[in-house]
């Protein structure tokens, strides 16, 4: 499913216009892009939590070559899924 898909269904099932249901599906991806960038915590009931988390930097090996490489420091977006969606997708 893509964005287009989202907007698309929001349109089918709630009657806003295609203009306006894009409008709504990018704020709300907006908001949490600008949450998750602050590091904030995005928790979304019956679906699921989006969490930033920082790595270190470690120590790397470049497989075809073998050699050491610095993997630098950086931030990852995990998602823990909710034991509604747990169910949901393990019911059908």
């Amino acid at each position: 499913m893509t964005k287009i898909d989202i907007i698309q269904n929001v349109c089918d099932k709630l009657g806003f216009s295609k203009k306006d249901s894009a409008r709504i599906v990018e704020s709300v991806f907006d908001i949490m892009k600008d949450e998750l960038a602050r590091g904030q915590k995005v928790k979304i009931s019956g679906f699921g939590n989006f969490v930033v988390k920082d790595k270190n930097s470690r120590r790397g090996r470049n497989p075809q070559t073998g050699a050491e490489i610095e993997i630098s420091a950086r931030r990852v977006l995990t998602f823990k899924s909710s034991q509604v969606l747990k169910k949901a997708l393990n019911s059908k």
